[in-house]
């Protein structure tokens, strides 16, 4: 009998192992597919969101710019807030210690105005009349320029003869003061000037060119004195041409010869705290027949 070489037969057992081995493998290609499904999906989402990123970038520079604009703003208000912080304390104190303590003042002068006065003053900062003279809401209608100056009727129309004519036709006021100072810039540009007929290529010497009668007569008058002295001279004598300038409009003139308003000159020295005031005389400057010479009256002096 020949001897069969024996086959490979498979048990039970070793058909449940085949079964599970044939299932873990289905089972980890089923995974590979999910996760290269997976990694297809997040590629895909990826390429959105790097797509959404680049169109963002294309379409944000301005949007961009406008919150740095509104970064720099914010940084800008907290900078102004605290240049402004003092000035808020004192507002509030006025508020509670003035205005609060006053209210029906303050009522009454929120209806109307009937100012005495009508100040015309420097812009400089170190001179607000309001300060020097202690004048309180509703007692003064102010105007204030470079140098104090008071153009004449026939330079046409300009902030301050607008000033003029408002205070004297409309709130009636009964005194015009024209208040100089030490130390003037504008003034000393004035001075300084070659060109006395002005400087087209600068808005100040433009201005202060109204002043050029008051240079003149420095000029004649204190030719033998310092630079400073000169100045110092003509900061006065420029007063003296705005009040003769205010002569120049018809409707100030006829109120000072009816008797209803009165032209003052004022000087005010910050350096040693003094102040000059005069009053101009009308009859006697018109009686002169000169119109570049002023008499005045009442001269005082504040020290």
């Amino acid at each position: 009998m020949a001897n069969l070489a024996p086959s490979f037969v498979s048990s039970p057992s070793d058909s449940c192992r085949g079964s599970l081995r044939t299932s873990r493998i289905s089972a980890i290609k089923l995974k590979v597919r999910e996760t290269e499904q997976t990694h297809l999906n997040l590629g895909s989402s990826s390429r959105k969101k790097q797509g959404l990123r680049m169109n963002a970038s294309k379409e944000t520079p301005e949007l961009m710019q406008g919150i740095r604009k509104d970064e720099c703003k914010t940084a800008e208000q907290t900078e102004g807030y605290d240049s402004f912080s003092e000035m808020k304390q004192r507002f509030l104190t006025f508020k509670e210690k003035k205005y609060l303590g006053n209210l029906e003042f303050y009522r009454r002068l929120a209806k109307s105005q009937a100012p005495e006065f009508m100040v015309i003053a420097c812009a400089d900062s170190r001179v607000c009349p309001s300060v020097i003279l202690g004048l309180e809401p509703g007692e003064a209608f102010m105007v204030r320029n470079v140098a104090n100056l008071v153009p004449p009727f026939e330079s046409g129309p300009s902030e301050t003869n607008a000033a003029l004519e408002f205070a004297v036709n409309s709130l009636k006021v009964k005194n015009i003061l024209v208040s100089g100072h030490s130390c003037c810039g504008g003034i000393r540009a004035l001075m300084s000037m070659e060109n006395a007929d002005g400087d087209n290529s600068s808005f100040i010497k433009n201005w202060v060119i109204v002043g050029k009668n008051a240079r003149l007569s420095t000029k004649e008058a204190a030719s033998h004195l310092s630079f400073d002295q000169q100045c110092r001279h003509c900061e006065k004598e420029s007063v003296n041409r705005s009040l003769l300038n205010l002569l120049t409009y018809p409707w100030i003139e006829e109120q000072v010869m009816r008797g209803n308003l009165s032209l003052h000159g004022g000087y005010y020295d910050f350096v040693d705290c003094t102040f000059e005031k005069w009053t101009l005389d009308y009859y006697k400057t018109i009686s002169r027949g000169n119109k570049d010479m002023i008499a005045v009256k009442g001269r005082s002096f504040w020290s």
